[in-house]
């Protein structure tokens, strides 16, 4: 069994063939997929398509590139709709969540400091439900690490598309999180990414496609092995081309792959190891 902790499957990229992209991911042994929300406007949607099929799993969190168009209200809109999951158990987690230093316009300033004021708040959130996060941690590593040291309570979760220092991965996982491997990882230049993948125990990394972003690196190639246009979008089927790569890597059979990331993925996410 292969489980995609990070799957935007609900984007409208995915409308015309949802069903199909289903279907294709069974057949590739990807058997869960769990779905984030970004802002108030799909908390229902990710939920109606977690429930499309036996597979699907929920997060609910407003994403840090979500906050400027999102109102303080909204965190009581959040709130309610997590009470309102608890008893449902394909809801796993809070998410996604976190801070966005990448794009520079909202990484200083008054922008800035609304990304982390959604980010305590919803931590808090996560604390008091007893729920683990989904962590976007995109040139801000640091800054998440200490909101996530300051907060009382928190149950882990996963620093999603990894791409830190060597030090930073060792905090992740001391504050009880798995590393997000997906495609990133398949691209030979990615250094830092393949070397975290190839060397940081296996009980700590679970797998993600982030579909439809983050797609591997053979999506960006024709039948001939030539470099096309640009990449085309990721699916969730790919995870299992992923977890191979990682087996390339690491030199281990993808078997032994697809046990640790699943055990991992349920370690992390416990109300998904319940199903």
């Amino acid at each position: 069994m292969l489980i995609d902790t990070h799957c935007h499957l609900d984007a409208p990229e995915f409308d015309t063939d949802r069903a199909v992209l289903i279907q294709q991911s069974l057949q590739a042994g990807v058997d869960r997929i769990v779905i984030p929300a970004v802002a108030r406007f799909n908390f229902e949607t990710v939920r109606n398509v977690a429930h499309a099929w036996p597979g699907g799993a929920y997060a609910l969190g407003i994403h840090p590139l979500y906050v400027h168009r999102s109102e303080d209200a909204d965190l009581m809109v959040l709130r309610q709709a997590i009470m309102q999951s608890m008893d449902d158990p394909r809801f796993v987690a809070i998410g996604e969540i976190g801070l966005d230093f990448f794009v520079a316009d909202i990484a200083v300033g008054a922008a800035r400091a609304r990304q982390e004021h959604f980010l305590k708040a919803q931590l808090k959130m996560a604390a008091e439900f007893g729920l683990p996060v989904l962590l976007h941690v995109r040139r801000s590593q640091d800054s998440v690490l200490k909101y996530l040291r300051q907060t009382t309570g928190l149950r882990g979760g996963i620093a999603h598309a990894f791409n830190g220092s060597e030090q930073q991965a060792r905090a992740f996982i001391e504050q009880g999180c798995a590393l997000g491997i997906g495609g990133a990882m398949t691209f030979e230049r990615a250094l830092r990414i393949r070397r975290h993948a190839a060397q940081i125990d296996l009980a700590h990394l679970v797998l993600e496609t982030d579909a439809p972003d983050i797609p591997p690196a053979w999506l960006g190639r024709d039948q001939a092995g030539a470099v096309a246009a640009g990449l085309q979008r990721n699916a969730p089927a790919e995870l299992a081309g992923i977890a191979q790569a990682l087996a390339v890597l690491r030199q281990v059979s993808v078997e032994t792959i697809r046990g640790a990331t699943t055990a991992a993925a349920c370690r992390v996410l416990p109300r998904l190891a319940s199903r």
